[in-house]
Formats: structure tokens, sequence, C-alpha cells
């Protein structure tokens, strides 16, 4: 069993690379490409984060440790954050279609990574209980996500996505901040109360 779910991990490394990779050779075709863009993408970090804490978890895997806490909170915060790309996307932006998007790495980044990753925390018991406190920090790299985000959008008018543009007001960017803060703090109850399961022993 440890081997298949380590198998399944490293596919999982595998396809976000490839997906954030295929879409970003086909957004660097585009007139105006810039890596600071492109990279700003909530959906492209979190999958990066995904790829991260997976090949880290293999690593420690190889090593036949056991999870320690600090490689469980990285898995956590990983999972709370790609679950929030899928649902903002599969609630917000499904209808959202920029002419370079790649339809395979769009339905990888968007549907395919976020569910696998969600199923392996559930299920998969190479994790340490995290406690409620945790929740703080998987909070915090979405705050200054979302505050970086909001001064680019001041300054030179980016935003990597439509319901984050001050030009709808910033009372409607504000709600929809908010929103998105409650949701992520949500999950991340879902993920520790879920790390105190042990449906599938390894």
């Amino acid at each position: 069993m440890r081997t298949l779910v380590n198998s399944l991990r490293l596919i999982a490394v595998i396809a976000a690379i490839a997906a954030v990779v295929g879409q970003w050779l086909a957004s660097s075709e585009v007139a105006g490409y810039s890596p600071w863009n492109f990279f700003g993408y909530f959906t492209i970090q979190s999958n990066i984060i995904v790829a991260v804490a997976f090949a880290v978890t293999l690593v420690v895997a190889a090593q036949r440790k056991r999870a320690q806490l600090g490689v469980s909170l990285l898995r956590g915060a990983a999972t709370v954050y790609i679950a929030t790309t899928g649902i903002v996307y599969n609630t917000l932006l499904s209808d959202v279609v920029a002419a370079d998007t790649v339809p395979w790495s769009n339905e990888l980044l968007h549907r395919v990574i976020p569910a696998y990753v969600v199923l392996d925390w559930l299920l998969f018991s190479d994790r340490s209980r995290l406690l409620f406190r945790h929740i703080w920090w998987f909070v915090l790299y979405p705050v200054v996500w979302s505050v970086v985000v909001l001064i680019r959008g001041a300054t030179d008018g980016w935003v990597p996505y439509p319901f984050l543009d001050p030009a709808q007001g910033y009372g409607i960017v504000t709600i929809y901040c908010i929103g998105i803060a409650v949701s992520i703090a949500l999950l991340g109850v879902l993920v520790v109360g879920m790390s105190r399961l042990r449906l599938v022993k390894l």
C-alpha cells in the first residue's frame, strides 16, 4: 500500500509540474507576457506548493522516517490552498477562459489535482495530528497574497481574477476577500479534523 501511495504522489508531482509548465509555455508566447503576472496566480502558486509538499513527503518516506509535524503542516497547507483553488475556480471562474488556456493543463490544475490532494489527505494516515491553532499558519500565506494582489491592482492595474478587480469597487473586492478568507479558515478546520482520521493506515 505504501508503494502505491508514494507512486500516486509522484504522479501528482509530475502532473502538477507538467500542467504549470504546459500553461507557462503557452502563456509565454502571448504578447505582453510577464512572469510576474503568470506566477502571481493563486492557481499556479497552489499547484507549485502541492508539488513541493508531495516531493518533501516522498523524500521523508524514502528515508523511512515517521511523519514530522513540519511536513504534515506543509501538506495540510497545500491541501487547504489547492482545495481553495478548486472551489473558487469551479464556482466563480469556470466560465472565464483565456485565449491562451491549455485545456488539459487547466483540467489538471483546477480539478484533477485538487480532488486528488484532498482525497490523499483524507484517506492516508502518514501525517501528524494537527491542532486548531495551526489554522493561523494556513491563513498567513493567502493573506499576504491578497495584499500583494490588491497593491498591484491599485498601482499597475493587474489583477489575476475578475472578482479582485478594483474597478468594480473596493467594497465588492473586500467582500470577496473576506469570503475567501472565511472559506480558507473553514477548510483549515476540515483539514485539521481530517488529520485525526486513520482511514487507510500506512
